[in-house]
């Protein structure tokens, strides 16, 4: 097993690279920013939740079921069905992480979101082996999250967005980016498939909740594996 690096220079190379992504991820903390005013919550709890929750997504589901008295149990369950991705997301970066100390290797899982987990992948299986790269495309990211949502929330009161307003479309413009860097080819092509029919199918059959995530994701991740050991 070739040893796992953990270097300045891939930091710097991580934060260089998360530079354009920022560009995406604004504006959905602005949105999450927004809406958290919007739904009641203090300045002091949206940085709380945008700091420790740091998932827009699920904060976004969670803020839509929102009420008062606040729904503490739904909003929680609602953040875990969607935030589950990452348990299967984590797993992947295991031969980077497990190469690295305990302290680095915490704090770059506590700020993990889909973005610098696309990057990263990407780079490992073109050989890399510095773990400080996805260390530094997480911290640009968590950053600029933290900046984008406390201006959405400040600007709130001001601002009387449209529903379709194209800002509220830059969050899904990001992650449909993200896909570009992780295409390997035809052996990307059926997976994504039926992650994607499964997703619909779920959204179809359970609408106003979440698990149509965490069944494209599952049935995703099971057909890959598939695949990938019949080629073993």
């Amino acid at each position: 097993m070739e040893t796992i690096s953990f270097t300045s220079a891939g930091f710097k190379t991580g934060v260089r690279r998360s530079l354009p992504l920022l560009a995406g991820l604004s504006p959905f903390g602005f949105v999450v920013g927004l809406i958290t005013q919007h739904h009641g919550l203090s300045l002091l709890q949206c940085m709380v939740m945008n700091g420790l929750v740091y998932a827009g997504a699920s904060q976004l589901v969670a803020l839509a079921n929102w009420t008062h008295p606040a729904p503490i149990l739904a909003a929680a369950f609602a953040a875990l069905v969607v935030n589950m991705r990452f348990a299967l997301m984590g797993p992947v970066l295991a031969p980077w992480l497990a190469g690295i100390k305990p302290l680095p290797r915490f704090i770059s899982l506590a700020i993990l979101v889909d973005h610098s987990w696309a990057l990263s992948v990407t780079d490992m299986r073109r050989g890399g082996r510095d773990a400080a790269l996805f260390f530094g495309l997480g911290v640009p990211l968590w950053c600029g999250w933290m900046l984008a949502s406390t201006a959405g929330y400040l600007s709130a009161s001001s601002l009387d967005l449209a529903p379709r307003n194209p800002i509220f479309f830059g969050a899904l413009a990001a992650f449909v980016a993200l896909l570009v860097p992780l295409w390997r080819g035809r052996i990307d092509l059926l997976p994504w498939s039926v992650a994607g029919i499964m997703s619909v199918t779920i959204a179809h059959m359970l609408p106003h909740t979440s698990w149509y995530i965490v069944a494209g994701a599952l049935s995703g991740c099971m057909t890959g594996a598939a695949i990938e050991m019949r080629q073993e």
